[in-house]
Order: structure tokens, then C-alpha cells, then sequence
């Protein structure tokens, strides 16, 4: 790990200590992988997890398939998301992004001269977008989301033909409306039922439920 060099004048002996600070490593894809979504319902906090369980049971013995891509986020990969998504997108300027604790990123690239290099700044934001996987997002990842709460959860949900599944009172309805997608309202409901809430923002982030809808 790169570092700087800064020092320090203890107050009982004035004789300076040089210590090593950890240099700001650019932007770019090589953070994506870091600080990893689980995407195991077990990392959900109760009593989310048990109705998230139970919903998913529900449409599996219904025979819908369902793929889950997230659900804890940590802060720090919230941090990431949200302002790589703001400077390729909602021209936030990377020399203001706020620090985040124990993410020790530089957004602002300089040149060769040590100028701020504007063009490279947003290339490697844009680079991490697509690393992400967010190309298509409409809205941007939120800073203090569900998921970083152990609230969430964004998951595909798919099936053929009718869908006749269990409600979390025991009874059971058949859903025959379109789309055969977690987009399906007449599906929404059926997941309220087990506490777990479709997005309240509808297509601009489809995969997305959770214990409030937000």
C-alpha cells in the first residue's frame, strides 16, 4: 500500500515523529470487489430473515425460480456505489464527494502534473458503474439503504404459465395476470403478506424488496 509522510509534535516531547499515512488509492473497478454483498438471507436482520425465508419457500414450492444477486450491503460498499453512480450520471463533481471512514479512495484523479484531471475522474467512476453492474440503474444506490441494515433484499423472480402460491395466512391464491416477474403487483401483494415489500419506486430499481418498501 502506498503511503505519505506527515509529522507529528508530541505535546511532552517537542521532538517530531515522522509517521507513515496511507496514500488515497484512485477509483476505479479494482474497489468493486472489496467490501462484498452477502447474498445469503441468513445475513438479514430478524425478523426480516424469517419472512424473507418464508416467502421464498413459498414461491419455490410454487414453482417460481428465484435468484438472489443481494442482500446485507456494508456501508462502505453503499459509499462506493452511490457516488460512482452520482459522478458517471448526476455530474457530481469528485473533488467533493465526501470521505467515508475506512475508504480510503481517491475520486479526484491529477495528471502527470498534478493537476485534477476531470476526463479520468469520471472514466474511472464510469469503469466502476459497470463493474457493478449498474449500467441500467435509473436511481441511485442509496447511501443509508435497507440493505445496509440487513432490510433487503434484490432478487429475480420468474415462473411459467399460472402461479399458485401460499399467502403467509395460509390461504392460497393464483396469480394468472403479466408479468410473470417480482414486477407482478398481484405478487407484491402476496410477498406484503409475509412482511417482505416490493420496491414503492416500481421500474426504477426492479429487483429491489424489502421490510417497508424502501
Amino acid at each position: 500500500m502506498a503511503t505519505t509522510q506527515a509529522t507529528l509534535t508530541p505535546i511532552t516531547d517537542t521532538t517530531p515523529a515522522v509517521v507513515d499515512i496511507p496514500a488515497k488509492e484512485p477509483s476505479g473497478a479494482q474497489w468493486v470487489p472489496r467490501y462484498p454483498t452477502s447474498k445469503a438471507v441468513s445475513a438479514c436482520t430478524e425478523p426480516f430473515a424469517q419472512n424473507l425465508s418464508a416467502f421464498i419457500a413459498a414461491l419455490k414450492a410454487a414453482g417460481a425460480s428465484v435468484n438472489i444477486s443481494a442482500t446485507y450491503r456494508p456501508p462502505e460498499r453503499a459509499h462506493l456505489m452511490h457516488w460512482c453512480y452520482m459522478i458517471s450520471n448526476e455530474d457530481q463533481d469528485p473533488r467533493t464527494v465526501p470521505e467515508k471512514a475506512g475508504v480510503n479512495i481517491l475520486w479526484d484523479h491529477r495528471d502527470d502534473g498534478g493537476s485534477y484531471d476531470k476526463p479520468s475522474s469520471i472514466q474511472a467512476a464510469r469503469a466502476m458503474l459497470t463493474a457493478y453492474g449498474m449500467q441500467n440503474l435509473q436511481t441511485p444506490p442509496a447511501l443509508n439503504t435497507r440493505h445496509t441494515l440487513g432490510l433487503a433484499v434484490d432478487m429475480s423472480i420468474t415462473w411459467e404459465s399460472d402461479l399458485t402460491i401460499q399467502k403467509a395466512d395460509a390461504s392460497v391464491v393464483t396469480i394468472t395476470s403479466t408479468p410473470r416477474s417480482g414486477m407482478n403487483s398481484d405478487l407484491r401483494e402476496v410477498g406484503a403478506s409475509y412482511g417482505v415489500v416490493k420496491f414503492v419506486g416500481g421500474a426504477a430499481d426492479k429487483p429491489h424488496w424489502s421490510d417497508n418498501g424502501h
